[in-house]
């Protein structure tokens, strides 16, 4: 259903494919993206906006540039809590990148409401993302600007999605601006350190954040483990994820035991 190709701006052409039903264009990045409707399907597509746009933080090149790293990403993991990368759209605006359409609220916006869940349903959720990790880290991703605008959780069906890991690195690299992109709530001290190196052991940390920051009450095994991860550090995210199932492992025979 979808060209290769296009010779028309992204906005244009999606405006005669189908209905656009929404439109996200107030994004820092200066990114716009749009929710379209085709028949009875629903698609989530990413473009780098505006390309003479000038108030943005990046200029339409790196946008262009976080996009094609996005599809490599798409293309070299597969995992639930991915939307489906179903192609790439080349145009004079860029390329669109169209996903599958995933409902649910940013928990940016309803963090607390997703905090007030019952302590298992949390767990569930942060062993989605983690077990994303666990797959993002062995294919050689390292985290770049993970905060919770990048986490959809549909209340509903209690189904977690992550997306926007377009400043997501493949490899290792260093700090080359001091204060980096992201939320500071969940960053390392190394993204915060001119010079310092990024890598696996900062998945680690990051995502050990998340769970400090997502679960209010957790369990002590994993609260010990979360703590660990965000101060003495796990040696890689493998050590932190290991020590995560073991502790959860744990936590669940206490709970079953507890029940009877």
């Amino acid at each position: 259903m979808f060209p290769g190709e296009i010779d028309v701006l992204p906005a244009n052409y999606l405006d005669q494919l189908g209905t656009i039903f929404t439109r996200f264009t107030t994004q820092d990045s200066g990114n716009f993206s749009y929710g379209v409707r085709t028949g009875d399907a629903r698609y989530f597509v990413k473009t780098a906006g505006d390309p003479a746009a000038s108030d943005s933080y990046l200029g339409f090149a790196d946008r262009v540039s976080l996009l094609r790293n996005a599809i490599e990403l798409s293309r070299s993991v597969t995992h639930s809590a991915l939307p489906t990368l179903h192609t790439v759209v080349e145009s004079p605006g860029g390329p669109l990148l169209v996903y599958d359409w995933r409902d649910g609220d940013l928990l940016h916006d309803s963090a607390g409401r997703f905090q007030a869940l019952p302590t298992g349903e949390i767990l569930t959720a942060l062993d989605t993302l983690y077990d994303l990790h666990a797959a993002l880290d062995a294919a050689g991703w390292v985290e770049g600007d993970f905060y919770d605008g990048s986490l959809i959780y549909d209340f509903a069906t209690h189904r977690l999605t992550v997306m926007d890991l377009d400043s997501y690195h493949r490899g290792a690299y260093r700090n080359t601006m001091g204060r980096m992109f992201g939320s500071t709530r969940f960053m390392a001290p190394e993204e915060l350190s001119l010079g310092a190196p990024i890598d696996t052991r900062t998945n680690a940390y990051v995502m050990a954040r998340a769970g400090l920051i997502l679960l209010p009450d957790p369990p002590p095994a994993l609260e010990d483990v979360l703590l660990e991860a965000t101060t003495a550090r796990f040696p890689s995210y493998q050590a932190f994820h290991e020590a995560w199932l073991t502790a959860s492992s744990t936590t669940a025979d206490s709970l079953s035991k507890r029940s009877r």
